[in-house]
């Protein structure tokens, strides 16, 4: 416990501003921004989350974009170094530069090459039924909202400009379009070899860009094994 003088003279406290979010108290609708804002973190974590529990070159490979499209921003803000609208309406900002918007860069990003991934990649793989474009298709519109949440969000919640949003959008758009075809032509045909480094084989990393359809494929191979275990078992108690 703490004693006395040192809570007498407490020091200059500072916050983890990664998550910290503002909004006007009261507003249902800022607070419900404000939590639409910080998509871009659980996004992370759920690529961290594939990453781990997948170890899959590609996923590997969007995720190195999104963390060059952030170091690229944050390039770009010190460069420009134009402020943040209203200043000093937040206490706690990670810099105080606003063009352009990270999270609508971000978010921009991860959606179009989304798209690209959806219609292009998967495209040339399968004969699609109408069924798995219908999905394609909802996908597509639900990610399209989610960016344009995001990004409203930023002008609404006064951490960013319209403008400064939408160049972000544009910055996110085509280093995604870039990113999305760096991958494709030049880092996909290294994919196999990259997979066979000794390295790679011992942290199970592995490459899926030749087969069209990961969920399905996945899903048959894991029920015939459990099958072919389930007949083994049986045999045995036999």
């Amino acid at each position: 416990m703490a004693s006395e003088e040192q809570c007498s003279v407490p020091p200059r406290w500072r916050s983890i501003s990664l998550t910290h979010v503002e909004y006007p108290a009261g507003d249902l609708t800022g607070q419900v921004l404000a939590y639409t804002s910080l998509l871009p973190i659980a996004i992370l974590v759920g690529f961290i989350t594939l990453i781990v529990f997948k170890r899959e070159l590609h996923t590997i490979s969007f995720f190195g974009g999104l963390i060059l499209n952030e170091g690229l921003n944050w390039l770009l803000k010190h460069i420009l170094r134009e402020p943040r609208p209203c200043e000093g309406a937040h206490a706690t900002l990670t810099t105080e530069y606003g063009m352009p918007s990270s999270h609508s860069q971000f978010i921009w990003f991860f959606v179009v090459y989304f798209f690209l991934f959806l219609y292009l990649r998967m495209h040339q793989t399968n004969n699609a039924r109408c069924v798995e474009l219908l999905w394609r298709h909802v996908l597509s519109i639900i990610l399209l909202g989610v960016a344009l949440s995001v990004s409203y969000s930023r002008v609404y919640l006064m951490y960013h400009s319209w403008s400064q949003v939408i160049y972000g959008g544009v910055a996110g758009s085509i280093i995604g379009v870039v990113w999305f075809f760096i991958t494709q032509e030049v880092l996909t045909p290294l994919f196999p070899k990259i997979a066979a480094w000794p390295i790679s084989e011992f942290f199970l990393v592995r490459d899926t860009s030749l087969i069209p359809n990961i969920l399905w494929f996945e899903y048959t191979v894991t029920r015939s094994e459990a099958r072919n275990r389930q007949r083994k078992l049986g045999t045995k108690l036999q």
